[in-house]
C-alpha cells in the first residue's frame, strides 16, 4: 500500500489514518495527548485526523477538546456525549463519524503512548486485517490483570482467535472491518472479539505501557467484572450449556443421594445423625440454582435492552467537519 504524503494540518476530504480516542475526566492528561500524538501522525507523512469523544465528561475535558480543536482545527475532531453511556458506546460513535482507511483506537490516560501508532499500521499495511496491542509489561494492580485474564481465556475461546491482551485498548483495523462493525447495532459490544469475527488475518504486537502519572481509573474491579459478564453473554452460549449441563449433573446426584438414604432407612431404621450434612447439601444445590437463575435473567435483560431498540448514544455537540 503506497505512501500517502501529507501537508500538515491541511484539511484532507479523505484521510489515511483515523485515530479514534474516548475521553471520560481526564483533564489532566489531555494537553499532553494532543502534543504527543499530532507530532507522531506528521512524523507518519500520512493524511490523518482525530477523533475525540467525550464520554459525559464532568471535568474540564471538552473545553480542553475545544482548545486543541481549535489549535489544529483540520485534523482534529470532537464529538460530545450527552451523557455518559460508556467506554465502548464512544468508540462506537468515532468509528461511525471516522473517514479514513485505518482505523486506530487510543485511551486518553497515557498508559499506551501514542509514539506506538506507526508500529501498528505498519502491520496493516503489511495485509493484516486488525493489529492488537499487547501490553507487555503492564503497570496495573493484580486487581486489574486478574478480571483482564478472565476476559482474554473467554474471548479466545469464543472468537477462537487467540491473543494475550483483549483488553487493550491500542489497536488497529483496516477499513472494511470497521464497515462490518457499523452494521452490528446490538446495544452493547466488545470491539476487539466484535472486530477479530470480521477479520480474516489478526496479529498481536507488544506495546509499551506505563503507571497512569495523573487521574484516576475509570474502572472499579466492580465495573471490570460485570465487563466479564457481559461479554460472556453477549458472544457465547457457553455459560447458559456450562449451567445447564452442571443442572443435569446435580439432579442425578440427588436422585443418587435419595436412593441411598432411601436404602439406609430400610436397612438401619430412623436416623437423626447428618442432618446438618444435609441442609449444607441442600444450601449448595439453593446457591447453584440462585446463580442459574441469573444467568437466564442476564440473558434475557440483554433480549430486553435490544427488543428496546434504544440508541446507543446521543451526541449532544460536535467539533470539526459537519459540526453543529
Amino acid at each position: 500500500m503506497g505512501n500517502q504524503v501529507m501537508s500538515l494540518n491541511v484539511p484532507s476530504p479523505d484521510p489515511y489514518i483515523s485515530v479514534i480516542i474516548p475521553v471520560f475526566n481526564e483533564e489532566e492528561n489531555l494537553e499532553e495527548l494532543g502534543e504527543r500524538l499530532v507530532r507522531t501522525l506528521e512524523g507518519m507523512n500520512r493524511t490523518f485526523e482525530v477523533i475525540l469523544v467525550d464520554d459525559g465528561s464532568s471535568d474540564r475535558s471538552w473545553d480542553l477538546l475545544t482548545q486543541l480543536h481549535q489549535q489544529h482545527p483540520q485534523v482534529i475532531r470532537a464529538l460530545q456525549f450527552h451523557r455518559n453511556f460508556g467506554q465502548h458506546q464512544a468508540i462506537f460513535a468515532g468509528f461511525q463519524a471516522a473517514r479514513g482507511q485505518v482505523m486506530v483506537t487510543l485511551d486518553a490516560d497515557l498508559q499506551n503512548p501514542p509514539e506506538e501508532i506507526p508500529r501498528l499500521v505498519a502491520k496493516i499495511e503489511e495485509g493484516f486485517d486488525t493489529v492488537g496491542g499487547w501490553r507487555e509489561n503492564r503497570q496495573d494492580s493484580f486487581f486489574r490483570k486478574f478480571p483482564s485474564f478472565l476476559i482474554n481465556q473467554v474471548m479466545s475461546r469464543v472468537t477462537g482467535v487467540k491473543l494475550r491482551d483483549y483488553g487493550c485498548m491500542l489497536r488497529a483495523y483496516r477499513r472494511e472491518v470497521i464497515d462490518s462493525i457499523n452494521q452490528c447495532h446490538e446495544s452493547s459490544s466488545f470491539i476487539p472479539a466484535l472486530a477479530n469475527l470480521f477479520s480474516r488475518r489478526v496479529v498481536e504486537i507488544p506495546v509499551g505501557h506505563a503507571e497512569r502519572e495523573r487521574g484516576q481509573s475509570k474502572y472499579s474491579l466492580l465495573k471490570l467484572l460485570r465487563l466479564n459478564v457481559d461479554f460472556m453473554t453477549g458472544f457465547s452460549n457457553f455459560p447458559i450449556h456450562v449451567v445447564g449441563v452442571m443442572g443435569i449433573c446435580i439432579a442425578l446426584l440427588g436422585m443418587g443421594f435419595g436412593a441411598f438414604l432411601f436404602l439406609r432407612r430400610l436397612l438401619l431404621g430412623p436416623e437423626v445423625e447428618g442432618v446438618f450434612t444435609l441442609f449444607a447439601i441442600l444450601f449448595v444445590f439453593v446457591g447453584l440454582n440462585t446463580f442459574a437463575l441469573a444467568l437466564v435473567g442476564e440473558y434475557v435483560g440483554r433480549i430486553y435492552r435490544e427488543v428496546r431498540g434504544r440508541p446507543r448514544f446521543v451526541i449532544r455537540q460536535t467539533l470539526g467537519p459537519d459540526s453543529n
